[in-house]
């Protein structure tokens, strides 16, 4: 059975209501959650999640609520947070860790964390249950594919294309995927770019897929009501999961 991991911002809906989105999406077949924590500068996000995480933090969005959205829905679905390290550093790693594993995170996905510079913080969220989750790019060598993944814990990501999230690109990636795998057990995860219409190419050498602007895309659309966005964020997300494991 393919993965399927999706990425909704915090705080573009209420916190009750983000919790009710993501239940609805898991209940649809969605595995894993990235809990998105808005960040003024997302340097590895697209237009859409940028735009949502601009309209977090206008509305008001702070780093500790978090915590609250996790424990409602982490003893349903698997939950990681998607941040920037300095949302993480500024509140305190050791604090972060303590409160992330007492409200059931899993894991941790920070993209302007370089690989060489995260070896130093694993041990910390490691010794919580929190594992920070390795990338992988089209652009790596082979060396340094190996030396990232030797020690990937939960799942690799893989990045489709070097750039930014939403963007749409498509790359092939049957020899790098076919390359991680001869070396690592490892599930492997494709991300960026991903959406109804990508997913099951994206998920042919790969273990599951990550989506995010396709889901965001819904969630920041003025015109619908918040139920409305539950409703076709949800359905969407079942849609994928389908489509994944056709």
């Amino acid at each position: 059975m393919k993965h399927l991991v999706g990425y909704i911002t915090a705080g573009v809906l209420e916190d009750a209501a983000t919790a009710d989105l993501i239940l609805a999406m898991a209940a649809k077949g969605m595995d894993t959650i990235e809990l998105g924590i808005p960040f003024s500068d997302p340097v590895a996000d697209g237009p859409v999640i940028e735009k949502a995480a601009m309209i977090a933090l206008e509305k008001g969005y702070r780093f500790d609520r978090t915590y609250g959205i996790t424990q409602a829905i982490s003893g349903t679905i698997d939950t990681l947070w998607m941040g920037y390290f300095n949302s993480f550093y500024h509140k305190g790693l050791e604090s972060v860790a303590q409160k992330g594993a007492a409200a059931g995170l899993k894991g941790l996905i920070i993209p302007d964390l370089p690989f060489e510079e995260a070896q130093a913080h694993k041990p910390l969220f490691g010794g919580h249950g929190i594992d920070l989750i390795d990338f992988v790019a089209p652009t790596d060598t082979p060396e340094r594919i190996k030396k990232i993944i030797a020690d990937a814990k939960r799942f690799i990501y893989l990045v489709a294309y070097a750039g930014i999230t939403g963007a749409g690109k498509s790359e092939d990636l049957a020899e790098i995927s076919q390359a991680i795998k001869a070396v690592s057990s490892t599930p492997l995860y494709v991300g960026f770019g991903v959406d109804k219409d990508t997913a099951k190419e994206k998920v042919k050498h790969a273990d599951g897929v990550i989506v995010g602007s396709a889901f965001v895309k819904i969630l920041i659309d003025e015109s619908l009501t918040a139920s409305q966005k539950i409703d076709r964020i949800a359905t969407l997300a079942g849609d994928i999961k389908s489509l994944i494991n056709e």
